[in-house]
């Protein structure tokens, strides 16, 4: 497999977990509203994709095309996904804040929790084919077979110390470290 078929199915998941909390996001109210339930969206957007997903993207394969001498549009794409990783990563800041407020209380946050969840199920539809269909096929030509097998493996060796640092940084909140 390469890079972008990891990334591709990761995708697949973001949009299915997303098609979920949008479909809740349309039915929540103050009554019926589950701050368990966002707490999860959000440990899965922070961890799976934003951590995970974007990490790979971020650490590795977008480090490895700044050391190249890519064409202007292929690097404007890519200035447009690390922005579009930061808005998501903003709103998802935005939920967890709202998200707090209501267990304080606050019932009014719940509009406008649904109104992010919906953001983000509309948001990742359009970023995740701007790479499946443009970014991956034009950043995979950058890359001769051996440089895609190195990135599968620095792909791999991410996913297996991600799940240690969630861990240990959990460690270290608890410890109060």
């Amino acid at each position: 497999m390469k890079p972008r078929g990891q990334l591709m199915i990761e995708h697949r998941l973001i949009e299915k977990v997303l098609i979920v909390a949008n479909i809740k996001a349309h039915e929540i109210s103050k009554t019926n509203y589950d701050p368990l339930f966002i707490d999860k969206i959000v440990d899965f957007i922070k961890t799976y994709a934003d951590r995970t997903h974007h990490g790979k993207k971020d650490d590795i394969l977008f480090t490895e095309l700044n050391k190249m001498d890519i064409y202007v549009q292929d690097q404007m794409i890519m200035n447009e996904l690390i922005n579009e990783h930061k808005q998501a990563r903003e709103k998802v800041k935005e939920l967890v804040d709202l998200n707090v407020k209501f267990k304080s209380g606050d019932t009014e946050t719940v509009k406008e929790i649904a109104e992010i969840i919906k953001w983000l199920a509309a948001f990742y539809p359009v970023h995740i084919e701007k790479e499946d269909k443009v970014f991956f096929p034009n950043s995979e030509k950058y890359f001769d077979i051996k440089g895609l097998s190195i990135m599968m493996e620095k792909f791999n060796e991410f996913d297996r110390i991600m799940i240690h640092e969630k861990y240990q940084n959990l460690y270290k909140d608890i410890a109060g470290i």
